[in-house]
């Protein structure tokens, strides 16, 4: 489709709105879990035994609602972009491993996964243009 190809020249706005959107969404679902306090925190941080940790259960929860907020945050500024989308690949992959592992199938951790592919992405071809670690 020869038509669209003058889009190529908007690669960097479209990297910008998947940022917003993502980051937007992401502070939307880790702030009432950063809010939530400690018993939150706990459950939260309970999901790392999946991953063979089963100390500090409250401090992993903080951590992972401090990156899914802040995370999402530096995500729409793109500020230290590649870190932040590898720690939340990180979340993700926990966050998958907690549906399967609570008996869950697919289909109950495909929103995780997709998400950990997407920054995955991410990941590799940085925030583009329009953030504020712009080179």
């Amino acid at each position: 489709m020869a038509y669209l190809s003058s889009l190529n020249k908007y690669k960097d706005f479209g990297l910008l709105i998947i940022r917003v959107g993502l980051g937007a969404m992401f502070i939307y679902h880790g702030y009432p879990k950063l809010m939530g306090g400690k018993e939150a925190w706990i459950g939260l941080g309970t999901s790392t035994k999946y991953i063979g940790i089963t100390f500090l259960p409250m401090m992993w929860g903080l951590l992972a609602a401090l990156v899914e907020t802040v995370g999402g945050l530096l995500v729409i500024l793109g500020l230290t972009f590649r870190p932040v989308c590898l720690l939340l690949v990180i979340n993700l992959i926990v966050a998958a491993l907690s549906h399967f592992g609570q008996g869950g199938n697919l289909g109950d951790a495909s929103h995780a996964i997709e998400d950990a592919v997407v920054f995955a992405g991410l990941f590799t071809i940085g925030p583009g243009r329009y953030s504020v670690d712009k080179k």
